[in-house]
C-alpha cells in the first residue's frame, strides 16, 4: 500500500506539472483564438494521455511481478491457488481498503497505542505444505523398504520349496534303493526318516514364519497407505486454508483498491477533458 501510494503521488505530480508547463509556456497572452485554445488543449490531452497510459501499464506490470512472486512460492510449496476476478470490483471491499489506507497513513505520524497495535505473524521459514511433502516422501521411502523386504522373503520361501523338493526326491530314491537291495538297515532308515521329518518341521516352521512376516508387511503397507491418504487430505485442507487466508490479506485488497481508484481517476479526467471539447 505504501509503495502504491508513493507511485500514485509521483504520477499526480507529473500530471500537475503538465498543466503548469502549459500555463507557463503558452498562456502568455491576454486573448487567444479558438484555434490556439484548441491547439493547446490537444497538446495537453496528448501529454496527459501518455502519462496516464504509462501509469496504468506500469501498475499492471507491477501487479504481475507481485503475483509472480506469490505464485513462485506457492509452486515451491505445491499449492494450488485460485482467484476470483469479480471480487476486484467489489465496492464494499474497495471501501474497506480505502478506510484501511486512510487509517494507516493518517495516523502514521502519531505514536501508536500498544493496546491497538495488531500482532503480526512471524514469517514461516518452512511452509506447512513443505512439511507434509516431507512426511509423504518418508512414508513412500518406508513403503519401498517394505516392498524390498517382501521380495526377499518371497525369494527365501522359493528356496525353501526347492529344498523340500530335493529332500522328497532323495527320500524316494532311498526307498527305491531299499526295495531293490532289501537290506536291513532299520536303524539307519529310521534315522534318515527322523532327519527328513525334522527337516520338514523346520521347513514348515520357516514357511509359517514367512507367512507371518508377509502378513505383517502387508498390514504395515496398508497402514502406510492410510497414513499417506490422511496426509494428502491434510495437505488439501491446508491448501484451502491458505487460499482462504490469502484472499483476506491486505495485499489482495490493496490491488483491488488501486485498480478501482485508477478507473475513477480516468473517468474524472475524461469528464474534465469533455468540458473543453467543442460541441458539434
Amino acid at each position: 500500500m505504501r509503495f502504491a501510494r508513493s507511485k500514485r503521488g509521483l504520477r499526480l505530480k507529473t500530471v500537475d506539472s503538465c498543466f503548469q508547463d502549459l500555463k507557463d509556456s503558452r498562456l502568455v497572452e491576454e486573448t487567444f483564438t479558438i484555434d490556439e485554445v484548441s491547439d493547446m488543449l490537444d497538446g495537453l490531452q496528448t501529454v496527459v494521455h501518455s502519462e496516464v497510459e504509462s501509469e496504468l501499464i506500469n501498475t499492471a506490470y507491477t501487479n504481475v511481478l507481485l503475483l509472480r512472486q506469490i505464485f513462485s512460492q506457492a509452486e515451491k510449496w505445491y499449492l494450488k491457488l485460485q482467484t476470483d476476478i469479480s471480487e476486484l470490483e467489489n465496492r464494499n471491499l474497495l471501501e474497506q481498503v480505502a478506510e484501511f489506507e486512510k487509517a494507516e497513513f493518517v495516523s502514521s505520524n502519531k505514536k501508536p497505542n500498544p493496546e491497538q497495535v495488531k500482532p503480526k505473524l512471524t514469517p514461516l521459514h518452512e511452509g506447512a505444505s513443505e512439511l507434509l511433502q516431507k512426511e509423504i516422501a518418508r512414508l513412500q521411502e518406508e513403503n519401498e523398504k517394505l516392498k524390498t523386504r517382501l521380495k526377499t522373503i518371497e525369494v527365501q520361501a522359493t528356496s525353501a520349496l526347492d529344498e523340500k523338493s530335493k529332500l522328497e526326491k532323495a527320500l524316494r530314491d532311498l526307498q527305491i534303493i531299499q526295495g531293490d537291495q532289501k537290506f536291513d538297515a532299520t536303524q539307519d532308515v529310521s534315522d534318515l526318516e527322523n532327519t527328513v521329518a525334522a527337516l520338514k518341521c523346520q521347513f514348515e516352521k520357516t514357511l509359517n514364519d514367512s507367512s507371518a512376516n508377509q502378513k505383517s508387511l502387508e498390514e504395515n503397507l496398508v497402514t502406510a497407505t492410510h497414513e499417506l491418504l490422511k496426509v494428502q487430505d491434510q495437505l488439501a485442507m491446508a491448501e484451502k486454508e491458505l487460499e482462504k487466508k490469502f484472499q483476506q490479506t491486505a495485499a489482495y485488497r490493496n490491488m483491488k483498491e488501486i485498480l478501482t481508484k485508477k478507473n475513477e481517476q480516468i473517468k474524472e479526467l475524461r469528464k474534465k477533458l469533455s468540458k473543453y471539447e467543442p460541441d458539434d
